[in-house]
């Protein structure tokens, strides 16, 4: 993150970098992406963010989002937004869910730990109130349970019946939303997720036909036809960035306030798909 950081103030001189931590150390911060309530995790960003001395007081910031990240800084445009966001970039993320929970590898106990959780029920209030990746969990399949008992990600996405005006307010602002998937990710189960899409078995209904989209829930309709929505890949597996796309990334996208953005396609770097 560091690195990541120390590109961005290289491409544009003088830029505050904050990392979001949701815990005191490392390991407690790792330890959050597993497991924890994203609502009170949110709650928590959201005030600490609005009581940052520097980002309190900035007219507007730019969000880079890596994997589970991007759709919870989303989340955080949708329900704070304070202070502002201008430029959201996601990264590999899961914006319509998983179907799938990540394989484990040997070694990594807090992954083992929380399948051990999941093996217990994903729609439990238990499960749903505990563990990060059942919270935007999400089966094509089995939308009944999904809409009933998601404590994440059927909120976010205004899929139940009442929606929330003001998560499509919030979003509408954002002057890009560029969503990155990576071609060749196996993490991500779908990993057309990164892009909105539905996948159901082999069959692929992208964002722009379904009703998330056509009945504008989120404002990504309006964001798409003034040119702001991006849909760009990224060659690799679940988040092997190279720096030819983070140079890119920052250059189009972030900056110094008042400068312009050019919402026809990118001026350099990845196509538009």
């Amino acid at each position: 993150m560091q690195e990541i950081g120390d590109l961005a103030a290289s491409i544009h001189p003088g830029t505050f970098v904050y990392n979001i931590h949701l815990g005191p150390s490392a390991v407690a911060d790792q330890r959050a992406t597993f497991f924890g309530n994203l609502t009170t995790q949110l709650e928590e960003v959201c005030a600490d963010l609005a009581a940052h001395p520097i980002l309190s007081t900035a007219p507007a910031v730019d969000a880079l989002g890596f994997s589970q990240g991007g759709q919870f800084l989303r989340a955080y445009i949708q329900r704070c937004n304070f202070p502002p966001v201008r430029s959201l970039v996601t990264f590999g993320s899961q914006h319509n869910g998983i179907t799938q929970f990540q394989t484990c590898g040997p070694t990594d106990w807090l992954c083992k730990g929380a399948n051990a959780i999941l093996r217990g029920g994903a729609w439990s209030a238990f499960t749903q109130s505990r563990l990060v990746p059942a919270q935007y969990f999400r089966d094509p399949e089995d939308m009944e349970n999904y809409l009933a008992n998601s404590n994440f990600l059927a909120d976010i996405n205004n899929e139940r019946e009442v929606k929330n005006e003001g998560y499509a307010k919030n979003l509408r602002t954002l002057e890009n939303f560029v969503m990155y998937l990576f071609d060749e990710d196996v993490t991500v189960v779908p990993k057309e997720s990164a892009w909105f899409a539905e996948v159901n078995g082999t069959d692929v209904t992208p964002l722009k036909e379904r009703s998330i989209y056509t009945e504008n829930w989120l404002g990504l309709k309006e964001l798409d036809e003034a040119g702001k929505l991006k849909f760009l890949t990224a060659k690799g597996g679940h988040m092997r960035l190279d720096e030819e796309v983070l140079n890119s990334t920052f250059g189009n996208f972030f900056g110094p306030e008042g400068r312009s953005f050019d919402h026809g396609k990118q001026q350099k770097g990845p196509e538009e798909l």
